[in-house]
């Protein structure tokens, strides 16, 4: 019988900015790109999604040299356990997809406690609905709509790649999404009920964790792909969390399971703003811009 792991292994599997020494350098790096991104890109900020506090997303419009056609559009949803961070930290990821002539939508949603994961969910179905309907105002295509997302933005992404678009509004149609990736993505939540910190925050039962975990949901249906990568120098667990939603979905869900070498929890995410990242290119096809490499 596997010996029951303890709280104490659950935490250090988790707790990433504990993992990664320079975890707050990095954070800081992120921060000061994403402002210098913001000063030099033709982009709208702080436009309302909805009517709770943080229902407000950034657009970041494509390079001037793609006028004259729709470009494909870009959500990408940011991470922080549900509990911390805000898009602002994420517009650095902007600027290689909009010099390829995408355009970026980041959203920001409430957080916890303030709110519960379920709420969150919500609001982000009101995000992407608001990119379907306003795209083409900022010169987006409205059937080409990607979501990206990182850590707990993966989870969220992962999710409304399920979603029933009619449900959420009449006039969406019901394959609004064409293809997602989850990037260090958590697809199973019960492990997060032996993490403390983040239990302290996100008040997870046993139910709420099932009814919450991609891994228990039916896979998007065909020919839409969740496309599922994680720094190869994360934890067992996230490189677990990783593996769970193929094996959940199947290889026709999820025809991309991998492990980026060299990454860890923070510079997967430089990988994906690197116009040569394995993980930026798996966005292109997804995008279907017109050219990327590293072929399935």
């Amino acid at each position: 019988m596997t010996p029951r792991k303890s709280m104490a292994w659950f935490e250090a599997q988790y707790n990433n900015r504990q993992r990664v020494t320079d975890s707050a350098d990095i954070l800081e790096r992120w921060a000061l790109a994403s402002a210098l991104v913001r000063e030099r890109s033709n982009c709208h900020l702080d436009l309302r999604y909805g009517p709770d506090p943080k229902q407000t997303l950034d657009v970041f419009t494509p390079d001037p040299a793609f006028a004259g056609g729709f470009a494909p559009v870009l959500v990408v949803v940011h991470g922080g356990y549900w509990r911390s961070l805000d898009k602002s930290d994420y517009s650095f990821l902007a600027a290689g997809f909009t010099d390829e002539g995408a355009l970026v939508v980041v959203p920001n949603y409430d957080l916890c406690p303030g709110v519960g994961i379920e709420r969150i969910a919500m609001q982000l179905t009101s995000a992407v609905a608001w990119a379907w309907r306003h795209a083409a105002e900022h010169g987006g295509d409205p059937s080409r709509i990607v979501l990206v997302g990182h850590s707990a933005g993966g989870h969220l992404a992962a999710m409304l790649s399920c979603c029933d678009w009619k449900r959420v509004g009449k006039d969406l149609p019901r394959r609004l999404v064409q293809g997602a990736m989850s990037v260090s993505g958590l697809h199973d939540l019960a492990p997060l009920r032996r993490v403390p910190f983040l239990q302290a925050d996100l008040r997870l039962d046993a139910a709420a964790t099932r009814r919450l975990s991609p891994i228990h949901f039916p896979p998007p249906r065909s020919p839409q792909t969740l496309f599922a990568v994680v720094g190869a120098q994360e934890s067992e667990e996230y490189r677990r969390q990783n593996q769970l939603i193929r094996q959940a979905w199947g290889a026709r869900a999820v025809p991309v399971c991998e492990e980026l070498p060299g990454c860890n929890h923070f510079t997967v995410l430089h990988d994906l703003a690197d116009p040569q990242g394995r993980s930026h290119q798996l966005a292109r096809q997804l995008l279907g811009l017109r050219w990327y490499s590293g072929l399935l």
